[in-house]
């Protein structure tokens, strides 16, 4: 009872009153940006720097014509795919290495070596072995996620002390109880500081890929932008990608920690 009291706990109101406070900041950082753009786009041609409303154009034409729907569905069912099996893994993965010291310290040196290495390092040596198409794809984006998210989901379990699993064990809990109302709100907070960074290494790791092994995509819609000379599809693609990034965190990631960070150190 306890344990369910914690997880319906509302936010304080003095942490309600400063994250509304910067996310008004956020509001106000992105206006500047646009002006710094304009700024800029009046000292360069319009083929090296477009105005927002020319990228803004492009981005209408398009959608009209529906090039723009098919590239970003392509490039978000990938990131949806992979970031999901990532994820699965991941937290299977780490909750293997926070309860085992064994497993801990054979995964240390592949941690160590897969979270060194660039996942675009890897993107030929994947298009060898699995050629060009999606399955080359969702291999790069879990090979970039898995790892970080697994490290993090391993320090939530070992943040469990051991005292309070024998507590609820003296009072006769089931494994299925000490899962519901010991680990899983231990953890809770690092999986989901897990998922937000899972998703910023997935989505970059696809970018990259899309630019080198795909025929369609937001990765390509730059790629291809800069090959035939095209800054506002470039620009419309780079900004597709920070915007949906932005969003993702905002109002998903973002929204989560704000719910269960306040569980961390109970």
């Amino acid at each position: 009872m306890i344990s369910m009291a914690l997880m319906d706990k509302p936010m304080p109101a003095p942490r309600r009153a400063t994250w509304r406070w910067q996310r008004g900041l956020t509001w106000v950082s992105i206006p500047l940006i646009l002006l710094l753009w304009m700024l800029l786009a009046l000292r360069m041609p319009s083929y090296v720097l477009p105005q927002p409303w020319e990228v803004l154009h492009e981005g209408l034409r398009s959608w009209q014509d529906g090039s723009l729907p098919r590239h970003l569905g392509a490039s978000l069912l990938r990131e949806m795919a992979g970031f999901g099996l990532a994820a699965v893994l991941a937290v299977a993965l780490g909750a293997t290495m926070g309860l085992s010291a064994g497993w801990r310290a054979f995964m240390a040196p592949v941690n160590s070596l897969f979270m060194s290495i660039p996942p675009i390092a890897w993107t030929p040596l994947i298009i060898l072995f699995l050629g060009l198409g999606e399955a080359s794809m969702l291999a790069v984006i879990v090979m970039a996620a898995v790892f970080p998210m697994a490290i993090t989901v391993e320090e939530g379990v070992r943040s469990i002390e051991g005292g309070e699993v024998r507590a609820a064990r003296t009072l006769g809990a089931t494994p299925r109880q000490l899962l519901r109302f010991v680990y899983l709100p231990a953890c809770l907070p690092f999986i989901t500081a897990a998922l937000r960074i899972g998703f910023s290494q997935a989505w970059r790791a696809l970018m990259a890929a899309e630019m080198i092994g795909a025929s369609k995509g937001i990765g390509w819609m730059v790629s291809t932008g800069g090959q035939i000379g095209n800054s506002s599809q470039v620009l419309l693609g780079i900004s597709l990608i920070g915007l949906i990034a932005w969003l993702t965190e905002s109002f998903v990631f973002r929204r989560l920690e704000a719910r269960y960070n306040h569980w961390r150190g109970r």
